[in-house]
């Protein structure tokens, strides 16, 4: 469950377009516009680099809407609010980066990775600037970790349930449409997503606590090396080798040694069941957007402990329970999807499931 380097994905879609732009020689600017394919995606995502308004981005114009952007800065991107508390405990924080617009928002929340023992809300510029120029709003969180004693799992996840109860909440105050929300993450944050997901809404209604009455259900999840279970015994059946014996699987049910996890308390079962993301799978769960990167197959003999933690075969448990159930899902495996580009699908992906939200 080692950290997503999400923030790469997100800067390769940028890089790429940005090497186009610049890998041939600039035309005059009197020249007349030639549409090109991949500039027009570009333009699809950046509308103002479009300086005549013609309806077609030109090397030229792109090149100096990427100077123009340096210049002013605009890639630092500051949250519109930073550090709002959403719950009690110190690390109960979020950031929001707002979209303009005048109409209420669909809300990204991104939930980073780490094991549930490390890692920051701290998101790309990149990443921001993605889902802002298709009109969503960010947020990311940070979340409690687990230290083996006093957090457990699942309490990270519930963490994660609360912060989109406390954005819904905030609905009409920071512009967001509070049908259309989706949580996305690598590892660890792509567990606390599905947890989200897929658990039945933890909204009371009749508490005193404004927050709590809000509903914790979402619309969309995005997943890179999602694990379906944190079931060790489960871990051991679905992946073999050694993943299960991953230094945070122990931490998370405060377990020290291979009897205990595999021997569990009736009491550490239900606490297995509830931590892993597939038993909570109902026909009413939102659509799964998940990408697998490592690598494929049988774990060789000398697998260190927690190799094999992101293996595909995590996706393709929740490819055969959700297609038992007609749930949407897409499984994106990166080493045979060549010619494909399966973050900027994700976000068309979160625009397909809003798009289907009845108002």
């Amino acid at each position: 469950m080692t950290k997503i380097p999400i923030v790469k994905f997100v800067l390769r879609i940028l890089v790429l377009y940005t090497v186009v732009a610049l890998s041939h020689n600039l035309r005059a600017a009197d020249e007349k516009p030639q549409p090109d394919a991949r500039l027009q995606q570009l333009l699809k995502r950046f509308p103002a680099a479009d300086k005549n308004k013609d309806g077609v981005l030109t090397r030229a114009e792109a090149q100096e809407y990427r100077e123009k952007r340096r210049g002013t800065g605009e890639t630092a991107i500051k949250p519109t609010y930073a550090d709002v508390k959403y719950g009690d405990h110190s690390r109960n924080v979020l950031d929001f980066y707002q979209a303009k617009s005048d109409q209420p928002t669909p809300l990204v929340i991104f939930i980073h990775g780490g094991g549930f023992v490390a890692g920051s809300k701290r998101v790309s510029p990149g990443l921001v600037n993605l889902f802002h120029h298709a009109g969503m709003s960010v947020a990311a969180i940070h979340y409690r970790f687990i230290d083996g004693k006093n957090v457990l799992l699942p309490e990270p996840q519930r963490d994660g349930a609360r912060a989109v109860q406390f954005l819904r909440s905030k609905a009409k105050a920071w512009n967001i449409d509070p049908k259309r929300i989706a949580c996305f993450g690598g590892s660890a944050g792509a567990g606390i997503s599905m947890w989200i997901g897929f658990h039945v809404d933890l909204a009371e209604p009749d508490s005193d606590d404004p927050i709590k009455r809000q509903s914790t259900r979402i619309q969309a999840i995005g997943t890179i090396g999602g694990q379906s279970t944190y079931d060790p015994i489960q871990i051991k059946a679905l992946v073999g080798g050694r993943a299960w014996e991953h230094p945070s699987i122990f931490k998370a049910y405060g377990v020290e040694t291979a009897e205990e996890a595999l021997n569990p308390t009736p009491e550490r079962q239900k606490r297995y069941d509830e931590a892993s993301v597939i038993t909570h799978l109902t026909k009413d769960d939102p659509p799964l957007y998940m990408i697998y990167s490592e690598a494929d197959g049988p774990l060789p003999e000398n697998a260190r402990p927690g190799q094999g933690i992101h293996h595909p075969n995590f996706g393709r448990d929740l490819v055969k329970k959700m297609n038992e159930l007609e749930i949407e899902n897409v499984f994106i495996y990166t080493p045979e999807a060549k010619g494909r580009n399966p973050q900027r699908e994700m976000l068309e992906f979160f625009q397909k499931q809003f798009a289907g939200v009845k108002d």
